[in-house]
């Protein structure tokens, strides 16, 4: 069952991403922006035992000369080793996604595994066009919005990504 996240999960978060990169570096940056009030969209994958996966979507501005597109950061997204290669990351991805374009956000940036994260729409080439601290094939987005990203603009993230 894929369910928005609450308090009494956070521990449980935690455990997950610890268990699944090899630092605590995406479990704090999940602490950060909660702490910050910028997780957005916060989700896990509950088999009910508890959260089993999870993924949060932060608050994203693309500034154009125009105006200032209303978007989303999606990271970090993880699984419990035991629980991965069975769809629930895609799970995830699908269900934050659609929740995102439910709030009539623009697009959706990833960076992120240049063969996984495509399956779900985002392409780097989607990304090209955006003046961001990152570039390059792991670089990747989505349009929510038809046409949201042709004319580009500069990416903000959260203050709790530190770029």
């Amino acid at each position: 069952m894929i369910r928005d996240a609450s308090p009494a999960d956070y521990a449980a978060i935690r455990a997950v991403l610890t268990a699944a990169f090899p630092t605590p570096a995406e479990a704090d940056l999940v602490e950060r922006l909660r702490a910050e009030g910028d997780a957005r969209v916060e989700l896990v994958a509950d088999e009910g035992e508890g959260p089993i996966g999870c993924i949060l979507y932060s608050p994203l501005r693309i500034e154009r000369a125009d105006r200032v597109l209303d978007c989303a950061a999606l990271a970090p997204l993880a699984v419990s080793p035991a629980f991965q290669n069975k769809g629930l990351g895609g799970r995830l991805i699908e269900a934050g996604n659609e929740r995102c374009r439910a709030l009539g956000l623009c697009a959706i940036v990833v960076l992120g595994h240049p063969v996984y994260y495509p399956r779900f729409g985002f392409s780097p080439e989607a990304a090209e066009s955006l003046d961001a601290p990152f570039s390059g094939r792991s670089f990747m987005a989505l349009a929510l919005e038809p046409g949201a990203l042709t004319a580009g603009g500069k990416v903000h993230y959260a203050r709790a990504f530190g770029v």
